[in-house]
């Protein structure tokens, strides 16, 4: 069986017990002072029976807040329904218990001025029975105020018993509030920290992504730079080929016209020769064209 079963169980025997109990002083409350040679009457007073009656009633009262607590923890929904409605119920009962007390206190009262008249005329009435009756009447009196004195002292302590255990109730229902907000705290952290982690994960992949990006932009720029100098260095062996070439052009044509010029004292004839070396030919052009191609 659940925990909170059995407890609801016991709860709800301690609760049937101190309600016959209360009943019962309730009943000797309000028969109290009819009978002058009452030996339970001797022994107790009105004020106890009071102090022992609001005990009952506040246990009962403190019973009934601990099945309203532990209605909502059973496990079955028809279960929850019928202990709060016993809750209800009991709740009533008290109510018609304390309509009753005040009810045996006035009978009570009723019966008292009743028992003092005539314990008035007994004693107005003279002799060795009026004497004893009331030496009697004075021991009772000093027993009846100790007692009083100490049940009104255990009535007090009882009483700051019962509100110990209802603060101790209430402390505990907040520690079980405190440990469920504790609980969703915990798992809402959880679920953040798995968050933070993934976060953590994906920033770590964008570092890496841009130290890659930075390493393929270096390298890109390095090659570039070296297409664009094996690009301007062969540009440059292009121009300093073109200038030997135009160089060698033009020492060659310088050459030659040396060669003429040294030429020129050795006759007519090989100065005609070396100006015209083509041979004049009277060849049509169009016989000219047709043997060129």
């Amino acid at each position: 069986m659940d925990q909170v079963v059995e407890e609801v169980e016991k709860v709800k025997k301690e609760f049937e017990e101190t309600y016959k109990q209360t009943q019962e002083h309730i009943k000797s409350i309000s028969e109290y002072g009819k009978s002058r040679t009452s030996i339970a009457e001797e022994k107790s007073s009105l004020p106890r029976l009071n102090g022992v009656a609001q005990d009952g009633m506040n246990l009962l009262q403190s019973l009934q807040f601990k099945l309203d607590l532990l209605a909502p923890q059973l496990p079955f929904d028809d279960h929850v329904e019928k202990t709060q409605a016993l809750a209800q119920s009991w709740k009533s009962q008290i109510q018609s218990l304390r309509l009753s007390l005040r009810n045996a206190n006035l009978q009570a009262k009723a019966n008292m001025r009743k028992a003092a008249q005539e314990e008035r005329e007994l004693l107005l009435g003279g002799g060795e029975e009026s004497t004893a009756r009331r030496r009697n009447l004075q021991t009772k009196a000093g027993m009846t105020s100790a007692a009083e004195s100490i049940t009104e002292s255990l009535r007090r302590t009882r009483q700051l018993m019962v509100q110990e255990v209802e603060r101790s109730a209430s402390t505990l229902m907040t520690v079980d509030e405190s440990t469920t907000v504790l609980t969703k705290a915990e798992s809402e952290y959880k679920g953040h920290r798995s968050l933070l982690s993934r976060t953590r994960n994906l920033l770590s992949t964008m570092q890496r992504q841009d130290i890659l990006d930075r390493v393929i932009l270096v390298v890109g720029f390095i090659i570039f730079s070296l297409v664009v100098l094996y690009v301007v260095s062969k540009r440059m062996g292009l121009l300093k080929l073109q200038r030997k070439l135009i160089e060698a052009v033009k020492s060659g044509s310088a050459g030659q016209v040396e060669i003429i010029a040294g030429a020129g004292g050795q006759g007519a004839d090989v100065a005609q020769v070396q100006m015209n070396p083509v041979p004049e030919l009277n060849v049509p052009l169009e016989q000219a064209m047709h043997d060129e191609l």
